[in-house]
């Protein structure tokens, strides 16, 4: 039975939806973990919540040619069974130890499904749609946590800390299910990589087109978490519940609306440039006028609608310029691997930057990272022309 390729992406998107919750549903239940684990200490509890990004910091590309290997479908029915199990074990609060080992395995469930959904995206979109549903995929964390934001109040009052766990559980198995049942068949592999994991490593980053979405996209993630984090805890009081909701709304809104109408008319790659670039007044602005209530709100929601811009586009650049299934894993996994390096360093630099020096300094190193990501592009496009 022939299916709407749209709707299979949709189908892979809410897959990347329970993914995102391996994240989300422990940040919103992060203080009431603090009575369970906190007896541990402060970075025990931390690691309850970061050992999922640690895995694909360590692991990414790795998992990307694994992937390649034994099939998307295959991995990612897989990984959504394997979450499904985690979380149920989750639910029922085991030790420490315990947690941090069902976090382990949550981080190669979570890092085979990021991997798998644009690599199928890719594949299964129309040429005319492709930019739509790589933005679309993009978008998956926004939307997890506004969902998490607004449901899990609820769902806490109802059944606790185990009632979310278990929904999140029932999530995953269901799509399990659902992408079991409606994916097409893996194809049959022509030819099993033979090299050494460590020789397909190095492939993928001297390959100026596997690499290229990757490096960039790391300069993004040092510095959207960072923005969503930082900047309205450092506005005036008035202002930070309008920032901390504005900003990601903003940021997947231009991304779904106007970055995908630019994807149209521009190569994906020029528009991350493009983003990188526009959001450097926004950044100025927010040098100037740190801790003054309009410059840090036009500022915040500036460089947040452009760095959305930067993220769908850089899903949008792994089919731009990776033909092949294996191309396009090998892009996924670096864009895994780099993106959480970015995520796990952004954060804590800019902070202490920021508490030790001052506004201006973790500014001025924020328009440093938009200049590498314009700078990245261009030098692994001029690598491309080369090798023609």
């Amino acid at each position: 039975m022939t299916r709407s390729p749209m709707l299979l992406v949709t189908l892979l998107w809410c897959a990347g939806l329970g993914a995102a919750a391996q994240f989300g549903k422990i940040s919103v239940i992060y203080e009431e973990l603090r009575a369970i684990y906190g007896s541990n200490g402060e970075l025990a509890l931390g690691l309850v919540v970061s050992v999922v990004g640690i895995v694909g910091l360590i692991f990414g590309t790795t998992a990307g040619l694994i992937v390649a290997r034994i099939g998307p479908k295959r991995a990612i029915v897989a990984a959504l069974a394997l979450g499904a199990l985690v979380s149920a074990g989750e639910a029922m609060l085991p030790s420490w130890s315990l947690m941090i080992l069902a976090r382990v395995l949550e981080g190669g469930s979570h890092l085979a499904i990021v991997i798998v959904g644009p690599v199928m995206i890719a594949g299964l979109a129309p040429p005319a749609r492709r930019p739509f549903a790589m933005t679309l995929w993009s978008s998956f964390f926004a939307v997890t946590y506004a969902i998490l934001a607004l449901i899990a109040p609820t769902v806490l009052a109802m059944g606790g800390i185990p009632a979310l766990f278990i929904g999140h559980a029932a999530w995953m198995a269901a799509f399990a299910v659902i992408l079991w049942l409606v994916l097409p068949a893996d194809p049959r592999a022509e030819a099993t990589p033979t090299g050494s994991f460590w020789a397909e490593h190095v492939k993928i980053y001297t390959s100026p087109s596997m690499s290229a979405p990757a490096m960039g996209f790391a300069c993004y993630t040092f510095l959207y978490v960072a923005c969503l984090t930082l900047l309205p805890a450092h506005a005036p009081q008035e202002m930070r519940g309008l920032m901390a909701s504005a900003m990601p709304l903003i940021s997947m809104a231009i991304s779904l609306t106007l970055g995908v109408y630019l994807l149209g008319r521009l190569p994906a790659v020029r528009l991350v440039q493009w983003g990188f670039a526009v959001s450097l007044p926004g950044f100025a602005l927010l040098g100037l006028g740190w801790g003054q209530g309009l410059p840090m709100l036009i500022g915040g929601l500036w460089v947040a609608a452009t760095l959305g811009v930067v993220q769908g586009a850089s899903f949008s650049a792994i089919p731009e310029l990776n033909d092949s299934p294996e191309g396009r894993s090998g892009a996924a996994g670096a864009i895994a691997q780099l993106g959480n390096l970015g995520t796990t360093t952004g954060t804590p630099l800019l902070a202490f930057v920021l508490a030790n020096s001052g506004a201006t300094p973790m500014v001025l190193i924020a328009i440093a990272s938009c200049l590498a990501g314009i700078w990245l592009h261009s030098w692994h496009a001029k690598r491309r022309l080369v090798q023609g």
